[in-house]
């Protein structure tokens, strides 16, 4: 983990050295670009250098019988960087000329001459349509001052080059002191805000490392990495309760396998018991046979329904279970449920009352389902109302209809629930406490249930009160 550390850090200061690198780099091309321009000859020369070359052409020119002339040497050099001269008198008539453009005029008025030496131009349309600019010098011979003008066959903006011509060369030092000033800046700000990061990330990383092993204290959201703390935070809480949820599972998988072991072992210990009776030499007579067979059947037959409910909850909770859906009469259905459930021996003396809305007074509501599994559900919730409440308990089945939803409602007169079983109710694993001195539900039957509404693309609630009773809602959707 160290080791994990030691790279992020060594990351992130490369790439803040190699971003500030980058950054000199381009602000010295900036500066390079500001205060350089190309020459006619393809060169790369300072942005002041007309104004420098215009200043030292002064030497080059000489009066001869009172009249200026440029010497041999400034001719050349004239012809070598295509530089146009003309020399114009006090009163701005051109006295001589060389090379000159053809735009350049005879004559120039103060007002033209100024701007000339301001702007390099003397009409602003010709700044953005001619590639030239001219420079102006001064010079006295026969004590007269002469002007002349040079133009350069390039676009130089005068406003840069007086902002980095010479006071850019005259202020080279305290250039170069400023931004060794802003590169120090720079560094330390970025060493500074390299070693917050990465105490940051320190934190980040401990407290992931507190989420794994369970530790995690939620930290207050703040600071640049606000976002994060508040993400782990969220994380932090969804596995808590994840590993609650695993837990209360795991508690309900041991009651449960506890449970199923115990249901298998019960029917099993008589089945194994008679089984040892009949093996034995002892003469019996054919009512005791009787009497051992049926025993062992009927704890056979609980054995085989236990296993059945195993194989459905299986089937229900990985998808593997068709569905076969009928349009059918389910008030016909449910009544003839009732009447089969009043029809078993044990609750011949039980009563089921059987209520429609009155927007079903013709009893006939069409509903796809399928009968087998529904079947199965509503069995097993009248079925349970009648062992966990005592003799005198009735149960209610009553049908509504809305425009979206068939509402079935299961309700009984017993013992009721308190808040604690009625959370719990629906646990695949968990088996209530008021079913008499023996309990010989596997704890799946309205799990199983839960499932086979859902699995019709409905929802099933329950309301309980101690010593009122227990009632079941379920809501299928009738499109």
């Amino acid at each position: 983990m160290k080791q994990s550390g030691y790279r992020t850090t060594f990351h992130i200061y490369l790439i803040f050295f190699l971003s500030l690198l980058g950054t000199l780099i381009a602000v010295c091309c900036f500066l390079v670009m500001l205060i350089t321009t190309t020459n006619p000859n393809g060169k790369t020369v300072r942005s002041d250098q007309p104004k420098i070359f215009t200043q030292e052409f002064s030497e080059y020119i000489i009066f001869v019988n009172n009249s200026p002339q440029i010497k041999q040497t400034g001719i050349e050099l004239l012809q070598e960087t295509h530089v146009g001269l003309q020399i114009l008198d006090a009163a701005g008539n051109e006295v001589y000329a060389y090379q000159k453009p053809d735009h350049a005029q005879d004559y120039y008025s103060n007002t033209e001459l100024l701007l000339l030496y301001q702007t390099g131009h003397f009409d602003k349309e010709l700044a953005s349509t001619k590639n030239w600019t001219a420079f102006i010098g001064v010079i006295t011979g026969n004590e007269k001052d002469y002007a002349y003008v040079l133009y350069f066959p390039m676009n130089i903006q005068k406003i840069t080059m007086y902002l980095n011509g010479e006071r850019f060369a005259g202020g080279k030092k305290f250039i170069i002191f400023i931004i060794s000033i802003l590169l120090s800046t720079a560094l330390f700000l970025g060493l500074g805000y390299g070693l917050f990061i990465t105490k940051a990330i320190s934190r980040l990383s401990a407290s992931i490392r507190s989420i794994s092993g369970r530790c995690y204290l939620p930290v207050k959201e703040k600071g640049v990495f606000r976002d994060l703390y508040n993400s782990l935070n969220e994380l932090d809480g969804e596995i808590r309760a994840s590993d609650r949820l695993r837990e209360k599972t795991e508690t309900m998988r041991r009651e449960w396998i506890s449970n199923i072991t115990h249901d298998l072992k019960t029917p099993l210990s008589p089945i194994k018991g008679y089984a040892e009776i009949l093996c034995d030499d002892t003469e019996k007579s054919t009512l005791q046979y009787r009497k051992y067979a049926e025993i062992m059947l009927k704890n056979a037959a609980y054995m085989e329904n236990l296993i059945d409910d195993l194989k459905l909850t299986w089937q229900l909770e990985n998808n593997m279970l068709p569905i076969n859906r009928q349009e059918q009469n389910i008030v016909r259905f449910l009544r003839e449920l009732s009447i089969d459930i009043l029809n078993c021996p044990e609750y011949e003396e039980r009563t089921i009352a059987f209520e429609c809305s009155n927007n079903i007074a013709d009893e006939t509501v069409m509903f796809s389902f399928d009968k087998k599994l529904l079947t199965r559900t509503f069995q097993n919730l009248i079925i349970n109302a009648f062992v966990h409440g005592g003799k005198d308990t009735e149960v209610t089945v009553q049908i509504a209809v809305s425009e979206y939803w068939l509402n079935i409602t299961i309700s009984d007169n017993g013992k009721g629930l308190s808040d604690a079983e009625t959370d719990r109710l629906f646990d695949r694993y968990y088996r209530g406490t008021n079913t008499g001195s023996k309990t010989e539900g596997t704890g799946l039957g309205l799990a199983i249930a839960k499932n086979i509404i859902e699995l019709h693309g409905g929802t099933i609630s329950v309301t309980s009160s101690l010593g009122i009773g227990t009632a079941f809602l379920i809501s299928l959707p009738v499109c």
